[in-house]
């Protein structure tokens, strides 16, 4: 069975500290305070290896001064640690939850070298091979040029490789214009509307709007609306998939765990809705634990099959 590679290079250790609520200004007191391992990619295996049946690899890039973080969490999922170890610390980001919300303040991340940046493509071409789903996830470290996506999109599909990308801003809006776009993007609205170019008010704007980006050469585009569940389109198909909203413990990486959960479906070779169904279910499970952790499987399993689909457009019965 082939691998699940993610790659993480501006990766974080998240400080989430749990607040009754949040008023700028004020003195607060913290009801909990987690440290968990984190960046978009390392969030996704993570769901990956609790899902299980799934070989996972993590690669991307590690501030030696503070990895304990990652090998521990690496370690006790089974994820095999495939990140360049480079002088430094990685960053912190600091998330202070409240009332089921979630504000992020994102500190600086690793000076980056282009020799890493070489070192980490070199070792992620490595990995790929014929039929590898690759995730590219996440920001890019400061200095690094915003076209990488785009380029290491090509060359992993030249070698075979399914590849999922989800990002933002200047990153993929370049990989969606070059010669080859990814497999898959998973914008949230706010991110797809800056694709588009303008507001997207509602079901039909945002339907248009992703249904603009298949022209583009991404086979599948899947937009996380929060509370509103997510849209699945591909150019046969296009639907919506919600559940009833639920109580968060975190809604940090709800995102990140709706991606786990589309790469679980397609390596399960599920088509659109079996896809749709594990992506909505992994977010939604991923709402009752803090950190990128899911509960067992069969919690999942029963959440899928509880999803709401339905089929928008001309695709509609």
């Amino acid at each position: 069975m082939s691998p699940v590679i993610t790659l993480t290079l501006n990766p974080a250790i998240d400080e989430t500290i749990l607040l009754d609520r949040l008023s700028p200004g004020t003195v607060h007191r913290a009801r909990s305070v987690a440290f968990h391992a984190g960046g978009k990619g390392v969030n996704v295996a993570s769901c990956l290896a609790d899902w299980g049946g799934i070989p996972v690899i993590a690669a991307g890039l590690l501030g030696r001064a503070n990895e304990a973080p990652f090998a521990r969490l690496f370690a006790s999922k089974a994820i095999r640690d495939e990140c360049l170890h480079v002088p430094g610390e990685t960053r912190t980001n600091v998330k202070l939850a409240h009332a089921g919300e979630t504000t992020d303040i994102n500190l600086p991340g690793l000076e980056v070298t282009a020799e890493s940046v070489r070192a980490v493509r070199e070792r992620l071409l490595g990995l790929a091979a014929p039929g590898s789903v690759v995730l590219l996830a996440g920001s890019l470290p400061a200095g690094v040029d915003e076209g990488l996506y785009a380029e290491l999109t090509a060359s992993l599909a030249a070698r075979g490789a399914r590849v999922l990308l989800d990002s933002s801003g200047p990153p993929l809006a370049r990989a969606l214009a070059g010669g080859t776009p990814p497999w898959c993007i998973k914008p949230n609205r706010a991110e797809l509307e800056a694709l588009a170019g303008r507001r997207l008010p509602d079901a039909v704007t945002v339907r248009d709007a992703a249904r603009g980006l298949l022209g583009r050469g991404v086979a599948l585009v899947a937009v996380s609306l929060g509370a509103e569940g997510a849209l699945f389109v591909t150019g046969e198909d296009c639907l919506h998939a919600a559940l009833p909203p639920m109580r968060a413990a975190s809604t940090v990486g709800a995102g990140d765990a709706m991606v786990a959960g589309i790469i679980a479906g397609i390596h399960a070779g599920e088509g659109i809705e079996g896809i749709a169904r594990l992506g909505t279910a992994f977010a939604a499970a991923k709402l009752r634990a803090p950190g990128a952790n899911l509960p067992e499987r069969a919690v999942v399993e029963a959440l899928a099959g509880a999803v709401i689909i339905q089929y928008e457009g001309v695709n509609a019965a």
